[in-house]
């Protein structure tokens, strides 16, 4: 996907982009690659697949779910700032915090934060477990996003404690999403949540399956979620 097919693609989903958010993405393709020599940031460095792969397919979340509003956002285990960077560049509006378990890639969104010129981003080096039982924190997000992080039952449990009452929880998942949704279904319901919308399609040019699972917060989140760092992934609730 080039810079111009990335831009029409965003056109018919309603989406333009200002020559600014262009040299946005560009200047982000330009740190994430330069970055990737010193430390592991992804294993997609050619431009087009950057596009494609990461930048568009993050800004996918919009297609089913409205960012035009100044919501609080979380994003847990975001790597190298996917899905909430590019998010965060096409809805400047948006109050983006960020949770990774790895210093050196908070380190990496920090800078890349100040290059860009975003304001009300945050960034926090921890586990998500831990993140989640901070009263500040917990149940304080309006939408709480994660991209590939882990399987859906384990997902829930480290981003359903963030939401807020009424929020969302979006899970952006490759193949094989429904099957994680139906052995997820209790782990979801425990957690406080519902699921509301599934939006499946095929990623441009390459035609991969991408699914976004939306999750509504209809309830509380028992206190005891998370569970210690290390426990959901071993003991998920299934």
């Amino acid at each position: 996907m080039n810079i111009d097919q990335f831009q029409e693609k965003l056109k018919e989903k309603g989406i333009i982009l200002t020559s600014f958010q262009l040299e946005q993405f560009e200047r982000y393709y330009e740190m994430l690659v330069d970055w990737n020599e010193r430390m592991n940031l992804t294993a997609i460095t050619d431009r087009e697949e950057v596009y494609l792969k990461h930048f568009y397919d993050s800004i996918s979340a919009a297609f089913y779910y409205d960012f035009r509003k100044e919501w609080s956002v979380c994003d847990v285990g975001a790597g190298a700032g996917f899905p909430s960077i590019p998010l965060k560049i096409v809805f400047p509006s948006l109050k983006i915090t960020i949770v990774d378990s790895l210093k050196k890639r908070i380190t990496f969104l920090e800078e890349l934060a100040k290059t860009l010129k975003l304001e009300n981003t945050s960034f926090y080096h921890d586990r998500a477990e831990s993140f989640g039982q901070k009263k500040e924190h917990r149940e304080h997000y309006d939408v709480v996003t994660a991209r590939a992080v882990a399987r859906m039952s384990v997902l829930s449990e480290l981003c359903l404690p963030l939401v807020k009452e009424n929020g969302a929880f979006l899970a952006m998942k490759a193949a094989h999403a429904q099957e994680e949704l139906r052995a997820a279904e209790k782990a979801i319901s425990t957690l406080g949540g519902k699921i509301k919308e599934i939006g499946s399609f095929l990623l441009p040019y390459e035609q991969s399956e991408r699914n976004i699972i939306w999750i509504e917060k209809v309830k509380q989140t028992p206190k005891k979620y998370p569970r210690k760092p290390g426990v959901p992934n071993k003991m998920p609730l299934e």
